[in-house]
């Protein structure tokens, strides 16, 4: 089964969005299809979009599955943003959660420590 991806984050700035989004995911988008969307690649078949959609802003939830998590966290914290929430399930697994300026919880997961 072949999955893909493109997920969408609505923000009430565009070039604010995207300042943010930069740090917090390490790098430019990977393209811009218009003037009120911006794209980050994430993986082969995974991306992850801003769009201009202020009516919409605040009300996304995305949680992206990364094999390298605290590495992850330490960098968006050197790119000046910190989690507003960290957990560790029963299970072992733990989630760090970002809000963007905008109100979209972002969070990342990995396994146990």
């Amino acid at each position: 089964m072949t999955l893909d991806l493109f997920a969408g984050i609505p923000v009430s700035d565009y070039d604010a969005g995207v300042e943010w989004y930069e740090r917090f995911l390490g790098s430019p988008p990977a393209f811009l299809p218009n003037d009120i969307e911006a794209v980050w690649q994430l993986a082969d078949h995974r991306f992850f979009y801003i769009e201009l959609l202020p009516e919409h802003a605040g009300h996304a939830q995305h949680t992206l599955f990364v094999d390298d998590l605290d590495e992850r966290v330490a960098a968006i914290t050197e790119r000046g943003i910190e989690p507003v929430n960290r957990e560790t399930y029963s299970n072992g697994v733990r989630k760090i959660t970002y809000r963007d300026p905008y109100g979209n919880e972002i969070g990342l997961g990995g396994g146990p420590v």
